[in-house]
């Protein structure tokens, strides 16, 4: 049984766990309802398969169960495929960034974060101080329910968008998170590297939800600890891409550093090859769902949405007084 299962297999295993023990006439008609076209036969030779490998075990005038291997192995088939999706999602979304920042106009990626309204004073605080702040400016759209608001930023996966929409490749290679100095705006080395096939978003969410940013000591002119993607492009094209992410980081927020293979860190994971050129970015959105993490003021968040048009964002101060009009208390 190779490590590397396939999906019809992963989905048997996700079977035999939600209903063991089960046998295989059982098996046989859930995943026929799932849509795959499967006899009882193919079925007892995938079990036969699964037991040899460990995976599963019979259990006498019952059908099958997990072993303690199965489990694990179907835990670490979950990943991958959640893994997978992230990236065909994120290659997917970054097709659709139409945002140029030489107009400041486009259809940009979002995060969003939902508040409770009665957090909304202090979300509203958080998001100033951040547009006011080196990290700035943050660009929010905004829409309110009887319970709840809605705040949406730029994310840092629409930089990939608009280089992609210029012809340069970037690949995401590395997630983590670095050391910010804001007096001199400089990133001063990566702290950790969670990510490094292929960058995946849910590293943003991971270290939220661990604590382990400090967007508040930035604020507060210290060493901050902020959560940023790396990614890797030709290096035949570096003064283009240098343009296009710092006009968009100067439009829509974020930390940037962008760096020639030759020159001096920091870079996530090693220099890169003398081709590529490494390019740095935190966008508004992951740093803000950051910040409001850390002063408990956000109750859940999508650090990747669908496609939003520039002019739906606006600095936060006008979208604080947009709100108030509309009677939430924001201010």
């Amino acid at each position: 049984m190779p490590a590397d299962l396939d999906r019809r297999t992963y989905d048997l295993l996700r079977l035999i766990r939600a209903n063991e023990p089960i046998g295989s006439i059982r098996l046989v008609g859930l995943l026929q309802q799932r849509g795959y076209d499967i006899k009882g036969r193919t079925v007892r030779l995938m079990l036969s398969d699964l037991d040899e490998a460990g995976f599963t075990q019979k259990v006498p005038g019952k059908g099958r169960r997990l072993t303690e291997e199965g489990d694990a192995e179907l835990d670490r088939g979950d990943v991958g495929g959640r893994l997978r999706q992230v990236r065909e999602r994120i290659a997917t979304l970054t097709s659709q960034v139409t945002y140029d920042p030489t107009e400041d106009a486009g259809e940009l990626l979002p995060c969003t974060a939902e508040i409770a309204r009665d957090d909304a004073s202090e979300a509203f605080d958080a998001l100033e101080a951040l547009g006011a702040s080196s990290l700035g400016p943050a660009m929010v759209a905004a829409s309110a329910t009887d319970g709840s608001v809605r705040l949406k930023l730029p994310s840092s996966i629409t930089l990939d968008g608009v280089l992609l929409s210029r012809g340069i490749d970037a690949t995401l290679t590395a997630a983590g998170l670095i050391e910010y100095r804001p007096g001199d705006d400089t990133v001063v080395r990566y702290i950790d590297t969670l990510s490094g096939e292929g960058s995946t978003i849910d590293v943003v969410s991971l270290l939220i939800e661990a604590g382990r940013t400090d967007v508040d000591a930035a604020l507060a002119g210290d060493t901050g600890i902020l959560i940023v993607d790396n990614r890797e492009f030709p290096l035949t094209r570096f003064a283009e891409s240098e343009d296009l992410a710092g006009a968009t980081a100067a439009n829509l927020g974020g930390v940037l550093d962008i760096r020639r293979p030759r020159e001096s860190g920091p870079f996530p994971r090693g220099e890169p090859s003398w081709d590529f050129a490494s390019l740095t970015y935190g966008g508004v959105g992951e740093l803000a769902l950051a910040l409001l993490s850390e002063r408990s003021l956000v109750d859940s968040w999508e650090t990747l949405g669908e496609p939003v048009a520039r002019t739906a964002f606006e600095p936060a101060s006008v979208v604080r007084a947009a709100l108030a009009e509309e009677g939430v208390e924001a201010e």
